[in-house]
């Protein structure tokens, strides 16, 4: 895959794929603008070279509707704070007046086009509507990661029109995860919390191939266990020994189960966590999650943390600046970890 050194951008139209589908309050406030914040470098380089830049994304499920409360004024309110240079927010993101507002564009200028997803021809990775996308830009850029798992047209339908390239944060990306795969130092333990251990499974099997240790939460020990999920190398696994809840629902690991894990991480060389260890959202089933971080920070050990809950969890009690790397993928994240080639990567290889 080519990167940004790899093209000429002065007085182009650089068509930008970035992963903004953040979090929002019910005022439409930003509540954590980690994803927006680590595309800055790639806009930033961009605005240095002389392009013109034309951002894109999704936010939310709109599902083919234009959904006022999705807009994505948040996000160029967001990214006005962090840039020099005024984003400017079209009103669609295909139509002749986008198209008359891109073609009288000066170099260094930004416009943010609305909402892929308010067409339902972006999930259905329609044809046209990629075309009518890459209209826009003489240069595709993806800096979407997190989104890059998903074959829409925006990731992997314009590639094939334009030359095509990567951003600065999908090669942070790339080489983190390849470097954790490729490359672990002895010791590696993996942590898996969160839901749905059906999407996790395939990651807890390969991750432990190299893994001395995989750490689970309660939820996952519950659904491994009542759906006798097989795995090769289950003397690896590492259960939990107790949990805090209230009657038959457990909803954090407990106090036996937090030093276990501790005594595991502080010998580790690397680490790599995906979803939280209880239920974050209550503040009294936050403390599990809360010490296996620290315990991960203490350690000094190449640190990888991923997927939005987790994201959001750590940097809300301040400690994501800690770890070595936070991937702003989720889906994303645990496919490539599993082995699986992502729709997005394959666009570009192809491209």
């Amino acid at each position: 895959m080519k990167t940004l050194e790899d093209f000429d951008f002065n007085g182009k139209r650089v068509l930008v794929r970035c992963e903004f589908n953040v979090p929002l309050n019910e005022g439409g406030v930003v509540l954590d603008d980690f994803r927006i914040r680590k595309t800055i470098p790639t806009i930033e380089y961009l605005l240095k070279k002389n392009s013109k830049i034309i951002l894109m994304c999704h936010l939310g499920r709109p599902q083919g509707q234009v959904v006022e409360s999705l807009r994505l004024t948040p996000v160029q309110n967001t990214l006005n704070k962090y840039l020099d240079v005024s984003v400017v927010k079209a009103q669609d993101c295909i139509s002749k007046e986008v198209e008359d507002l891109v073609n009288q564009m000066d170099p260094r200028e930004i416009i943010l086009l609305e909402n892929l997803r308010f067409h339902k021809e972006e999930e259905e990775n329609n044809p046209d509507f990629a075309a009518n996308l890459a209209k826009l830009g003489d240069i595709y850029i993806n800096d979407a990661f997190g989104a890059s798992h998903r074959a829409h047209a925006s990731i992997t339908g314009i590639p094939g029109i334009l030359p095509s390239g990567i951003g600065l944060l999908f090669k942070k990306e790339i080489d983190a995860l390849e470097n954790l795969l490729k490359n672990p130092p002895k010791s590696l333990i993996g942590i898996i919390g969160g839901i749905k251990v059906g999407a996790k499974a395939k990651v807890i099997e390969r991750i432990s191939e190299k893994a001395d240790w995989i750490l689970v939460s309660n939820r996952i020990q519950d659904e491994i266990e009542n759906k006798n999920i097989i795995f090769k190398y289950r003397e690896k696994i590492i259960m939990p020994v107790d949990g805090l809840g209230e009657g038959n629902n457990i909803y954090d690991i407990g106090p036996k189960t937090i030093d276990l894990f501790k005594e595991k991480i502080l010998s580790a060389k690397a680490v790599f966590w995906s979803g939280p260890l209880g239920m974050i959202e209550k503040t009294a089933y936050q403390k599990g999650s809360k010490e296996i971080a620290k315990a991960i920070v203490s350690s000094g050990a190449f640190s990888v943390a991923g997927g939005g809950e987790t994201v959001e969890f750590i940097n809300a009690v301040g400690l994501a600046d800690n770890f070595s790397f936070v991937s702003t993928g989720g889906g994303a994240m645990l496919e490539f970890l599993s082995g699986d080639k992502l729709p997005g990567i394959v666009a570009l290889e192809n491209s």
